[in-house]
């Protein structure tokens, strides 16, 4: 993972008032250093502010729209598998949206959608929203190559 985006989506459990979106971002920053040296990356991921979904998808469309990668929306019912969908193509950038507990709103979808996002199923099974990122990035970092 290069860059992490935290994501005040719609049916998120956490609502991202006051102070929280600061000290929520500075505990995933914290967790992605130590994560970085036990590693041992040369580098740290990048771990920005939390952002509002119309961020999220104008992060989308400017990645899409400029043909530097490819954006997938995590969804347990969409048709295409996310390492058939990744390993299909030859890609240098990708952008994995994953939902919160209740999963990514009709009206999110179809914003993301509308950037040029498609969606992508992890599996047969639908996974918590913690553990589901992780996973899914190492499946495109696989299939990417990244990971040989």
């Amino acid at each position: 993972m290069d860059v992490l985006v935290p994501w005040a989506a719609e049916r998120c459990v956490v609502r991202w008032r006051g102070d929280r979106p600061t000290r929520g971002a500075a505990r995933w920053r914290a967790t992605a250093i130590a994560a970085a040296k036990q590693s041992r990356r040369s580098w740290l991921p990048e771990v920005t502010e939390v952002a509002s979904t119309a961020e999220v998808a104008a992060r989308v469309r400017a990645i899409v729209s400029e043909g530097r990668g490819l954006a997938i929306a995590l969804d347990p019912d969409a048709p295409q598998s996310l390492p058939a969908l990744a390993g299909a193509r030859g890609l240098t950038e990708v952008v994995l949206l994953v939902g919160p507990e209740g999963g990514i709103s009709p009206a999110e979808t179809g914003l993301f959608a509308e950037a040029g996002a498609v969606g992508a199923r992890l599996g047969p099974t639908v996974l918590r929203a913690s553990s589901a990122g992780a996973i899914a990035a190492a499946l495109v970092m696989t299939a990417a190559g990244r990971w040989d």
